[in-house]
């Protein structure tokens, strides 16, 4: 089994975990859609037994994610099997359960203790493995007074550890600096969207490198084309599949789909490949709403990382630099 250490924690994982917001179904975020669409709960809660039954052990949900849904049907899964998972969540946003709308921001000491009790109630348990927080563009000094409170919850045996989902490389300079409870950011990582700078912070602290967008929200599942349709609860209505940036992303898609399936990977699988040869701190957490979807991605650590052969391919069909 392909494992990972989640940064200074020490706490070993699987080297992909399943991140949960796809299983939130429909919800709000500000003044637009932040789902997926519908979603089966109860296909949910399978998925989540079969990537467990498969050696996936670290799940990554947030208490925005269908505003409490996606937390509950992660605790309803894991109900009779906690000591078989670590789990990551978040806090940040202010959401309104009732109506499933995203609606502020609060990083004051009261909101996220709050948050944090909200989570492990929806969640079923009584401490969390990593928490992280949400805002992306949160001042650096801003996140400086919120550590203050997170090392308080390490302290309480509340939270194990935390981090920072952003893609401010410097932010976590910050923020990491000092403190070796801070063990993880997430941040975008993708074969397409490479991101050497926000590597190098997670090298220098000695960090996880948890990867959301590592199939870029499914676009690099291949079974898209440009005149695809999505619902308008889906927030991926809101492209334009036929011109720009995913436009070009098309094109990417199939100059590297040759290198990306050799020796019988699917897609999904070398793009997932690509990730654990980019760092031995990458952790990817594409998402899923079926068992099937979680089946083709556990089988990507039965191929592990890509060879240094396929990503120099990769790179100079991308035109860039060797990683």
């Amino acid at each position: 089994m392909l494992t990972r250490i989640l940064g200074r924690s020490g706490i070993e994982i699987s080297a992909m975990g399943l991140g949960c917001a796809s299983i939130a179904g429909a919800w709000t975020f500000m003044d637009g859609p932040g789902g997926y669409g519908e979603v089966d709960d109860n296909e949910s809660v399978q998925a989540i037994h079969c990537a467990i039954d498969l050696g996936i052990n670290f799940f990554d949900t947030a208490p925005n994610y269908g505003c409490g849904r996606s937390e509950r049907v992660l605790g309803r899964a894991i109900a009779d099997r906690r000591d078989k998972v670590v789990i990551a969540t978040k806090f940040a946003y202010v959401c309104q359960e009732g109506t499933r709308q995203v609606v502020d921001s609060d990083t004051s000491p009261e909101a996220i203790r709050r948050s944090l009790k909200d989570s492990l109630r929806r969640l079923r348990t009584d401490y969390v493995d990593l928490f992280q927080l949400h805002v992306w563009d949160l001042d650096p000094e801003k996140a400086l007074e919120v550590r203050e409170t997170l090392e308080e919850l390490v302290a309480e045996g509340k939270i194990r550890s935390y981090g920072w989902s952003t893609d401010n490389p410097e932010g976590v300079r910050v923020f990491a600096r000092g403190h070796n409870n801070c063990v993880a950011v997430q941040h975008p990582l993708n074969v397409i969207e490479d991101a050497p700078e926000m590597l190098a912070v997670c090298d220098e602290f000695h960090l996880a490198s948890i990867n959301l967008a590592p199939l870029m929200s499914g676009f690099l599942s291949g079974k898209y084309t440009d005149d695809a349709t999505f619902p308008e609860n889906d927030w991926r209505q809101r492209f334009n599949l036929k011109e720009g940036p995913l436009a070009e992303l098309f094109k990417h898609i199939e100059a590297l789909r040759e290198v990306l399936t050799q020796g019988d990977r699917t897609l999904i699988q070398g793009a997932l490949g690509w990730i654990w040869a980019r760092s031995e701190r990458t952790i990817p957490i594409p998402g899923f709403k079926t068992v099937a979807q979680v089946e083709e991605n556990a089988g990507a650590m039965d191929f592990g990382s890509l060879s240094d052969e396929q990503m120099q391919q990769i790179d100079k069909l991308l035109g860039h630099a060797a990683s």
